[in-house]
C-alpha cells in the first residue's frame, strides 16, 4: 500500500518557476534515497536530481544552478525547486523512492505530474 502522492504540476510561462512534491507513505520503511525524473514521448525516464536520507544531493548537468532538491525527512516529502523554467523542461515528472523494509519490492514510482513550460 505504499504509494508517492504528487503535487505542484502545472503550466508556466519561459523564465517561471514551479515547486514539485511528493510524500511516501503506507508503510514501515525506511527511506534511503528521493529522486525526481522526467520523462518526454519517445524517450526514456531520465533522472533530473536525487536527494539521499543523509542530503546528498545530484543533479543531472541540464537543470544545475535551476533547479533544486531538498527533503523532509520527518515527512518522508522530497521537493523540486524548478527555476528559470525552459520549454525543453516539459515533460511529465516522476517523483521515485528507494525503500527498505518489509515491502514486496524496494523501488516506487509516483504517478507522474504535468509539466508545461510554454508562452
Amino acid at each position: 500500500q505504499v504509494q508517492l502522492v504528487e503535487s505542484g504540476g502545472g503550466l508556466v510561462q519561459p523564465g517561471g518557476s514551479l515547486r514539485l512534491s511528493c510524500a511516501a507513505s503506507g508503510g514501515i520503511f525506511s527511506v534511503n534515497a528521493m529522486a525526481w525524473y522526467r520523462q518526454v514521448p519517445g524517450k526514456q525516464r531520465d533522472l533530473v536530481a536525487q536527494i539521499t536520507s543523509g542530503g546528498s544531493t545530484k543533479y543531472a548537468d541540464s537543470v544545475k544552478g535551476r533547479f533544486s532538491i531538498s527533503s523532509d525527512n520527518a515527512k518522508n516529502t522530497v521537493y523540486l525547486q524548478m527555476n528559470s523554467l525552459k520549454p525543453e523542461d516539459t515533460a511529465v515528472y516522476y517523483c521515485y523512492a528507494d525503500l527498505d523494509g518489509f515491502l514486496p519490492k524496494h523501488d516506487y514510482w509516483g504517478q507522474g505530474t504535468q509539466v508545461t513550460v510554454s508562452s
